[in-house]
């Protein structure tokens, strides 16, 4: 059934937080716009606390996160599409920008990473289903932080060679995590609630990306201000999308291995025992 008041809250704290981190450089972080955005986001983060447990059918069952992996796949999730966003964001401006290619030559610069990402995503798949996530998810996160150091310390935009090779481990990285990212959020959930925490994994995907370039633009636009070059205003920009790879390897080496295995197996009891409860009470499975 529909949750109008978790979508709203949803909506709420998705919008404020965007909407503020995007305005802050402007406005100033401590202006009553922004404090108001930072007031609306902390309470509809607290509005969902409070009402998702008392609905009947929520539109996100809190549950859901006692399991480790599926944990463990929307913090992933955020950060590995936080970190393409910001990554995508800061080259097309570089390139286009700076350089001063067109949007055709800037896109064909940037075609080893596209090209490893379709190259290594069903080899990623593939590895899942033979081997579980664990190795994709330590690959990918070591690659994608190696290509934020590249850009961060050795300011790989301004050579080429650097250029290509940060472009291709990025490339690799993203490759290699999107499978993990879908097999960990539904490891372990019974059938019946297989397909919401898959859907939950991909607007985590979708969040991330959003966040990324709200957060990244913000620095970037910021460093800018302050009267630096654009490679200046990027390197601390290229530090978060490091952390993000970082982000990847560590919460993918936590949530991979057997305690992790663990609580996804607890979880799933948990649910089909909410779920059994409900069909012996009404003669149907809710939802």
């Amino acid at each position: 059934r529909p949750d109008p008041l978790g979508q709203v809250l949803v909506i709420a704290l998705l919008g404020s937080l965007t909407y503020g981190i995007i305005e802050a450089p402007a406005a100033g972080w401590r202006s009553p716009l922004i404090l108001g955005c930072a007031v609306v986001a902390v309470a509809a983060f607290v509005g969902l606390l409070i009402h998702e447990p008392r609905c009947e059918e929520p539109l996100i069952d809190l549950r859901f996160f006692r399991s480790a992996p599926f944990s463990g796949s929307t913090v992933i999730a955020i950060s590995a599409f936080a970190g393409l966003a910001g990554f995508l964001f800061l080259n097309t401006l570089y390139l286009q920008d700076v350089r001063g290619l067109s949007a055709l030559h800037a896109g064909l610069y940037m075609l080893p990473m596209a090209g490893l990402t379709v190259l290594f995503a069903p080899l990623a798949g593939r590895l899942v289903g033979s081997r579980g996530p664990r190795i994709c998810l330590l690959i990918a996160g070591v690659a994608m932080a190696s290509s934020g150091l590249l850009f961060a310390l050795f300011e790989a935009e301004t050579s080429n060679p650097l250029l290509f090779t940060g472009y291709m481990l990025f490339g690799l990285g993203f490759g290699m995590v999107n499978a993990p990212i879908t097999n960990t959020a539904v490891s372990g959930m019974p059938r019946s609630q297989a397909g919401v925490a898959a859907a939950i994994a991909s607007t985590s995907r979708q969040t991330g990306g959003t966040l990324g370039v709200a957060v990244i633009g913000s620095v970037l636009a910021a460093g800018l201000a302050n009267g630096s070059d654009f490679s200046g205003a990027a390197q601390p920009a290229w530090w978060i999308i490091t952390i993000c790879g970082l982000v990847v390897l560590i919460v993918g080496a936590a949530t991979s291995g057997a305690w992790a295995r663990a609580t996804a197996e607890r979880t799933a009891r948990t649910l089909e025992e909410s779920v059994g409860a409900a069909t012996t009470t009404t003669g149907s499975p809710r939802g």
